[in-house]
């Protein structure tokens, strides 16, 4: 990973994927001097962006009138609500499936080629950058230069029209040497940050070295639950059979992407979660026929997969795909 390499986005193609963004994330920290992270979060972004920026940003790579025109009546559509249509004055209809697409033209052009410009000329130390979508985390070697960043990159974004949200984003000490230099000053371990649905957090391999930690956000683990406790309830009276083959096609699903690497207890605990709502809904479906845990751990193993490690290591998958 060379340390003036163009930024490269992740997010909607091929070879971009999340998983993509974090392997290349964990690498970055693993191999670069990194001892600071900014965690960055748009306020709002899909609903701030400036329409006329982003038509001004298309017309650099697209001069067909047609394309255009098309364009800019995708972003004056409007939303429904209520069956109520109201035109949107800012932003871009979310939901669109040209939304994803031109919310990376916007921010290659805000912030992608700043942030190129940025490094070449102000930075001395090594520094990452990780973007997917609207979701983006540098990473620095000195804390001046974080610091200065930070600064610019709010006037930066707000000359398109774009604001950081002061609650979430934070500059912390993480990376290869922050745990050793809290301890010299008598602090904690470095503070854990999020990215796309995994809490990153300081460790340690066997050896003794640097490594990054993976766990499922708990808000996000919570909110899938509640969504699947109203699903079970809403099928209640179907065959057990039929609820049972459900709950694993969305068990797996979860599994599919969050079985990473150090992550297995928080799998466990999510099937164990699943399994307890399953038996409290088949509870109040019966008043005759009691529940008992054998039968519902049985069931479990009939129809809820284990966990399991379904990804690699992202540093040795990172390698893998990126051999020079």
């Amino acid at each position: 990973m060379q340390l003036r390499r163009p930024t490269r986005p992740y997010g909607f193609r091929p070879g971009r994927s999340q998983h993509d963004a974090l392997d290349a994330l964990a690498a970055a920290l693993t191999w670069k001097k990194v001892g600071f992270v900014l965690d960055a979060d748009l306020r709002g972004f899909f609903d701030t962006l400036d329409k006329a920026w982003l038509v001004k940003f298309v017309q650099h790579r697209v001069a067909d009138p047609r394309i255009l025109r098309l364009i800019q009546k995708w972003l004056h559509a409007g939303v429904m609500e209520d069956g109520q249509w109201s035109e949107t004055e800012m932003g871009t209809p979310q939901g669109s499936v040209i939304s994803p697409l031109l919310a990376n033209i916007y921010l290659h052009h805000a912030f992608d080629l700043w942030v190129d410009v940025w490094r070449k000329k102000c930075a001395h130390g090594d520094i990452i950058v990780i973007r997917y979508a609207d979701d983006f985390v540098l990473g620095f070697q000195h804390r001046t230069e974080a610091d200065r960043f930070l600064r610019e990159l709010r006037d930066r974004l707000g000359k398109f029209g774009l604001e950081l949200n002061s609650d979430k984003t934070r500059l912390i000490e993480f990376g290869r040497y922050a745990e050793q230099r809290r301890a010299k000053r008598g602090e904690g371990k470095p503070e854990p940050f999020d990215f796309l649905g995994f809490t990153h957090i300081s460790g340690k391999r066997r050896d003794g070295t640097f490594k990054v930690r993976r766990k499922t956000i708990r808000k996000r683990m919570r909110a899938k639950l509640r969504g699947i406790k109203q699903q079970v309830r809403q099928r209640m009276h179907n065959p057990v059979a039929q609820t049972g083959k459900w709950l694993k096609s969305v068990v797996q699903g979860y599994f599919n992407y969050h079985a990473v690497p150090g992550n297995l207890n928080s799998l466990g605990i999510f099937r164990e979660r699943v399994i307890r709502l399953w038996r409290r809904t088949l509870i109040r479906r019966s008043q005759t026929h009691r529940i008992t845990w054998d039968r519902m751990y049985a069931l479990a193993e009939r129809w809820l997969p284990r966990p399991r490690e379904l990804h690699p290591s992202p540093v040795l998958r990172f390698s893998a795909n990126h051999p020079s």
